[in-house]
């Protein structure tokens, strides 16, 4: 009996020990269109193909309806059940000409070639040759003020220093410096009206005289106190990593490279299966997110996960009229694959012109029924009922009634080992503390809090089967009995050490801030509330302009995006907007950007979930920190590096573990 107590103390300090280093990166998961069927063969039949106006990964420019990728599935010999045959899977690109966001022709400011690879925004050295490629940096007609002596910085190391204006005031000497070192530079008259430098440069993939950085400068000061540039426009390509596409390099699962000019297309030499409830990655980030079904049921859709940091568009499919959205064309709305479950619309009708009648701009959501993460039938974790509000996922404070709503923090069937006196940080100001655990192990007092102020407390008896506890609150906008959390816990342990809770499986609601919706609520240019039971329907009672180029705001951070066109033309999408990790900007201004537009349906609720801060709190595995994308010894739980020495987990793992062996050899 000793030595089994010995061996899951140790189990559990290994728990321990890596549950410190163990968390998400913050992410943004693109969404193209979700195919459903009974197999592979129902759901292709001649063949399905997927561009920038379905999959809001692929680059897309409304402006000039320009896209360059798609991403097709054919009807191949070795198609079957849920696998694909070799050469089913083809990917193919082509270069296009778009215009730079600083258009000025006269100045050499056009247009330039461009081409999506994979989702990601690249330049060939060569306009009309697909083979050789940089990702675009930075595409920009944002001012710049620029003192002398310092250095704007343009992302991915690329810099660019004003070392000194000329006393007339109409000449700067710019330069360009790749990580701190030297690259070109160039004295830029303004007075002349040629205020443009191309930077080029050879032997970029064995290519010469490529452009690699265009600056305008708009204007030149000198003044009593300070010489400042004033720059307007700024496009540049990462040379220093261009790359050269052969036909024998392989892309994952597509390995089947063919150039032609222009055009590249890659196709998968191998059959590919599309694995149930997994995510199958295909290739540079693109894969196949597969549904949990039975095998006479194939339900998945292509996607992208975006971790860099940044802020991103999430759209849907482009309309140059009337038409309809739900979340198989918009990635913005809630959408379960593994249910099948979306609840979110959104219709334009009555359209003359560009303006949308009055009540031709309709919104409405519906309440539907989904699975825990943490599926356990037995012990209540069977189902529960979700709302998509204006593409954020809520829950109704009554199972049939759409009128007051509270945000889902969290839906979580991970494992988080928590000790005596650890809090467990939910997100949004809620967590949850270890309070004691009893001396037989069977037993653990937990505390929930809210901002850090007592809301309810509850022993938990693991012995007896019933694990789960069920926060029921009060006075939630006039409602009572509210279920708020749910917390199934695993495992207790009481050890020599260590007193240790294990929680398998969270559910949490945002009750503070739960609203309530009335038929006299107005959001945003939609203030025609109806509620009719478990469906609320939200339209416009005034005209609604699609302005042309602009972005139009519809309600509650959804917008659409209207592309620059004649007037006899419209073209526009609905979009919201999602963060990736902590977004940084440059010191003086400029930020990698462009118009990548990102479509995804967040399905991970614990995007706002925080880390323990006190060094007792290190071992205690949150749902979903805010650390580095390669986590290692040297980094600490709030993503901050730390002294080479080991962490606080490993140092009380060690001691634990010597104590195993202490316990071991004693009784031996």
């Amino acid at each position: 009996m000793k030595r089994f107590a010995a061996v899951t103390l140790a189990a559990l300090m290994l728990l321990t020990v890596f549950a410190s280093a163990a968390s998400a990166a913050d992410s943004v998961e693109i969404r193209g269109p979700v195919f459903n069927g009974s197999n592979i063969d129902d759901i292709v039949g001649d063949g399905v193909t997927i561009d920038a106006t379905q999959f809001a990964a692929f680059y897309y420019d409304i402006d000039d309806n320009v896209t360059t990728e798609t991403l097709s599935i054919k009807n191949v010999s070795g198609n079957s059940g849920n696998v694909i045959g070799e050469g089913g899977i083809v990917y193919s690109t082509t270069i296009q000409q778009v215009d730079y966001e600083y258009e000025k022709p006269s100045l050499g400011w056009d247009n330039y070639s461009l081409l999506g690879f994979f989702a990601d925004k690249y330049i060939p050295l060569k306009s009309n040759s697909a083979d050789k490629l940089a990702k675009l940096v930075l595409d920009s007609d944002d001012k710049y003020t620029v003192r002398t002596g310092e250095t704007l910085d343009l992302g991915q190391g690329y810099s660019l220093q004003a070392k000194q204006v000329d006393v007339d005031g109409e000449k700067v000497w710019l330069e360009f410096d790749k990580d701190g070192e030297y690259v070109d530079d160039e004295i830029i008259d303004v007075g002349t009206g040629d205020s443009t430098w191309d930077v080029e440069l050879d032997d970029i993939q064995d290519e010469d005289d490529v452009v690699v950085l265009k600056v305008h400068v708009n204007q030149v000061f000198q003044g009593a106190v300070d010489s400042i540039a004033q720059i307007e426009g700024i496009w540049l390509i990462d040379y220093a990593n261009a790359i050269k596409i052969e036909s024998d390099d392989e892309f994952g699962d597509l390995n089947d490279v063919s150039i032609n000019g222009d055009t590249l297309n890659i196709t998968n030499e191998d059959t590919f299966t599309l694995t149930r409830d997994s995510i199958n990655e295909l290739a540079e980030g693109l894969s196949f997110k597969v549904a949990d079904t039975p095998s006479n049921v194939l339900r998945f859709y292509l996607a992208k996960e975006i971790t860099e940091p940044g802020t991103y568009e999430v759209r849907g499919s482009v309309a140059s009229g009337e038409a309809s959205w739900d979340a198989s064309n918009f990635a913005g709305f809630y959408y379960d694959l593994n249910d099948n479950v979306e609840t979110e619309s959104l219709s334009v009708s009555d359209l003359d012109g560009n303006v949308i009648g009055d009540g031709g701009l309709v919104y409405q959501t519906s309440i539907k029924e989904v699975a825990y993460e943490y599926e356990n039938d037995d012990l209540g974790w069977e189902q529960y009922p979700v709302i998509g509000f204006f593409a954020e996922e809520y829950i109704p404070l009554k199972a049939n009634s759409a009128d007051k709503l509270a945000k889902l923090v969290l839906d979580s069937d991970d494992k988080y080992t928590v000790r005596t006196g650890e809090t467990l940080d939910l997100g949004q100001g809620y967590s949850l503390q270890a309070k004691q655990v009893d001396v037989d192990g069977e037993k653990v007092w937990l505390e929930f809090d809210k901002d850090g102020e007592y809301v309810d407390d509850e022993i938990i008896d693991v012995g007896t089967g019933d694990s789960t506890w069920d926060v029921e609150l009060d006075d939630i906008q006039d409602e009572d009995d509210v279920v708020v959390l749910k917390v199934h816990v695993n495992q207790v342990f009481q050890g020599a050490v260590d007193s240790i809770a294990q929680i398998e499986g969270i559910w949490l609601i945002d009750y503070a801030n739960a609203m309530k919706i009335e038929s006299d609520d107005e959001f945003g240019e939609l203030d025609d509330v109806s509620i009719s039971g478990d469906t609320l329907k939200i339209s416009n009672s005034d005209t609604f302009t699609l302005t042309r180029d602009s972005d139009q705001e519809i309600a509650e951070g959804m917008s659409f995006k209207i592309a620059d066109t004649s007037a006899s033309d419209l073209r526009y999408y609905p979009f919201v907007e999602r963060t990736a990790g902590n977004e940084t900007t440059n010191v003086t201004g400029p930020s990698v950007g462009g118009n990548v537009t990102v479509g995804e349906n967040v399905t991970t609720p614990t995007d706002n979930v925080t880390t323990p801060e006190t060094p007792e709190d290190l071992n205690a595995t949150t749902p979903e920190a805010t650390t580095p994308e390669e986590p290692t010894e040297a980094t600490n739980a709030t993503g901050e590096e730390k002294e080479d020495s080991p962490g606080f987990g490993v140092v009380l793992g060690l001691v634990g573990l010597l104590g195993v062996v202490y316990l071991v050899r004693r009784n031996n």
